[in-house]
């Protein structure tokens, strides 16, 4: 409880009344019970950890800010607590006066809106849910999968470069030698195509990728 309550004594002269919480079980109760204006989450507590404390509140569709506090200062680990939902990240170690500063942010901004269902002829992916269906059957996606298909639903019929991707899923630059892209494609492929005889996400010779609308 050493972080929580350095948290709380942080944001207490911030002059906010702080609740705390020991694990994620409480946490997600009291998250769950209560609209609060902002919460802190760290990613390291006793399970479950921040990540699904995250992602289960934006599947019960809260959506007060989330802030994730991480010793783990990776770029998959940013990536896991975006795509869990979390609206800023801090690692550890971090200095009050930032955590303070980036609380006040997302108090400022307030909670955001239920993102809106993007829907692709009959493919649709919910990012509330992340729930992806074609035709009426359930697709499992990965994190990285689910959002790559999401960029590719919010621009459909756009030629979406590897560079483009990358960055969205990878947060890094494309180098010009990397084939992961290309290998999350074919993933996608196999899921969201093939099974229903598809040939929806194409390949734009020598440019990228696109998500072939056809209505």
């Amino acid at each position: 409880m050493k972080m929580a309550d350095l948290v709380r004594r942080t944001l207490e002269r911030e002059g906010y009344s702080v609740d705390t919480a020991g694990d994620g079980v409480d946490g997600l109760w009291m998250a769950t019970e209560n609209d609060y204006d902002a919460i802190v989450l760290d990613v390291m507590m006793p399970e479950p950890d921040g990540f699904e404390v995250c992602r289960t509140l934006r599947d019960r569709e809260r959506w007060a800010p989330v802030l994730l506090l991480t010793a783990r200062d990776s770029v998959d680990d940013r990536v896991a607590g975006l795509d869990a939902g979390a609206d800023d990240y801090l690692p550890k170690p971090f200095s009050v006066a930032e955590l303070a500063a980036r609380l006040r942010a997302l108090v400022r901004r307030g909670a955001r809106e239920r993102p809106a269902v993007a829907t692709v002829d009959d493919l649709s992916l919910d990012p509330a849910t992340r729930r992806v269906e074609r035709a009426g059957t359930v697709i499992e996606l990965s994190p990285k999968e689910f959002s790559l298909l999401e960029l590719f639903m919010r621009h459909p019929n756009e030629v979406l470069t590897r560079s483009m991707l990358l960055e969205h899923a990878w947060d890094f630059a494309f180098d010009g030698t990397s084939n992961v892209v290309d290998v999350y494609i074919r993933y996608l492929r196999e899921k969201i195509d093939r099974p229903f005889g598809r040939d929806s996400l194409q390949t734009v010779r020598g440019v990228g990728y696109r998500l072939r609308s056809e209505g």
